[in-house]
């Protein structure tokens, strides 16, 4: 398996071959993660008898380690072991993590492998996304929302699978069905190889990460590492916010939400999280076609500002859940569905436009190491988000709602006033 084949140029739908199967790997990989995090705060408050604050506790050092570690594995794949090595050894370190949860007495050590998995896995996989294209090559721009659709079918695939196996037969079979998904990724990403942008020998990457700032001089500039900075940690706010979903929202439908289709069906609790992806799927193309419309009458917004417009529609996605949150005999589920859409529309216009940026300002031969960086912010808003949990139970849930949306305001507003220096830091 030689590293520095050419991969094959010819396009899949419009993009190139190595897209689909970093796409296709993703989304595997994705189904793996998500199936699993669906069962988790069931899991430990049903079947562990853990108290809801400690859940929350844990679930949010869970999700914050799964992007910390990241830092870690993203500077190891750049200077030592490469990306397609990084994404082999740590998709399967994962899938043998998942598989330890099916015992309950390897509980928390099955997290700890996950994570460490996951810190090769982040950032390596979509660190090969720029050696796909040529640097003037206008797919490019689109290239990381095609790929944000293959995590968010995972995303989606994996409440349905995973938390219905769960549910109904026992939560160590959805575990290790999310398993099996992960070795379902690796094994379309090594049919793949040939398809991948080639990488250097050892002793090349080794040499070449040091970088030279006279090569690479925009991209060590002191102004564009301040605006990474700054934009991951507004996103640390954000995620606060954001993680809600798989938390807080999560123990909220199970209790607060009459989930009862025509008087005798009842609409499994795991089923919506599978609703926040569907919805990626139906809004991407018109996100899309509105930003391309737009930047073709020279009226494009920056990355900052479609940040903070993202932000902004989260935090009215909660203030319409603390509205129906006051209603007596339990909300109705339509409104969650609704709430989940308005969620998923804040979503496009943050989160792959971060990635994005992020990537776009990568130094030279530092690619995984800067997106982990981007990780990093994750980490530490899904900690942050864990610890907001925990206050749960000691307010009403309209009144947490709209704490929840103060927190995705000042997220926006941050974003709106980092906006300016932004642009200079990206035109310097």
């Amino acid at each position: 398996m030689a590293e520095t084949a050419t991969p094959v140029s010819r396009d899949w739908f419009g993009q190139p071959r190595g897209l689909t199967i970093l796409f296709l790997t993703e989304t595997w990989e994705k189904f793996s993660f998500f199936g699993m995090r669906a069962l988790l705060v069931y899991y430990m408050t049903r079947q562990l008898g853990m108290g809801q604050a400690n859940a929350s506790y844990v679930y949010g050092l869970y999700t914050a380690s799964v992007y910390l570690t990241p830092i870690i594995g993203g500077a190891i794949a750049d200077s030592w072991l490469g990306r397609r090595r990084a994404v082999l050894l740590g998709g399967s370190i994962m899938a043998a993590g998942h598989f330890m949860m099916a015992f309950e007495s390897m509980f928390y050590v099955a997290l700890v492998v996950i994570a460490i998995g996951n810190g090769l896995f982040l950032p390596t996989l979509p660190a090969q996304i720029e050696g796909l294209y040529a640097q003037n090559d206008p797919r490019r721009t689109s290239a990381y929302s095609v790929y944000y659709v293959g995590i968010n079918l995972g995303a989606f695939l994996a409440p349905l699978v995973c938390g219905t196996i769960g549910e109904l037969w026992g939560w160590h079979w959805g575990f290790a069905t999310a398993g099996v998904g992960m070795i379902l990724g690796m094994v379309i990403y090594v049919s793949g190889w040939k398809y991948l942008p080639p990488e250097a020998p050892r002793a090349q990457r080794i040499k070449a990460a040091a970088v030279d700032p006279r090569r690479d001089r925009a991209a060590n500039e002191p102004r564009t590492w301040l605006l990474l900075l700054a934009v991951g940690g507004v996103m640390v706010l954000f995620r606060a916010a954001y993680e809600q979903v798989g938390n807080t929202v999560a123990l909220w439908i199970d209790t607060g939400v009459d989930r009862t289709v025509a008087d005798h069906w009842t609409i499994p609790m795991t089923w919506f999280l599978s609703l926040n992806p569907l919805v990626v799927f139906l809004l991407t193309p018109f996100v899309v076609a509105h930003w391309t419309r737009r930047a073709e009458r020279g009226v494009d917004h920056s990355p900052l500002t479609k940040m903070a417009t993202g932000a902004f529609i989260l935090a009215a996605s909660y203030l319409l859940l603390a509205a129906v949150a006051t209603q007596d005999g339990g909300t109705a589920w339509q409104w969650v569905a609704m709430f989940f859409v308005i969620m998923t529309a804040g979503e496009l216009y943050i989160l792959p436009v971060g990635l994005s940026l992020f990537g776009r300002l990568a130094p030279k031969n530092r690619t995984a190491t800067t997106l982990a960086a981007w990780f990093l912010a994750t980490s530490v808003g899904s900690l942050l988000a864990g610890v907001v949990g925990s206050l749960w139970s000691q307010f009403t849930p309209a009144t947490f709602f709209v704490f929840i949306a103060a927190i995705a305001c000042l997220a926006a507003l941050l974003l709106k006033l980092i906006d300016r220096p932004a642009r200079r830091a990206m035109l310097s």
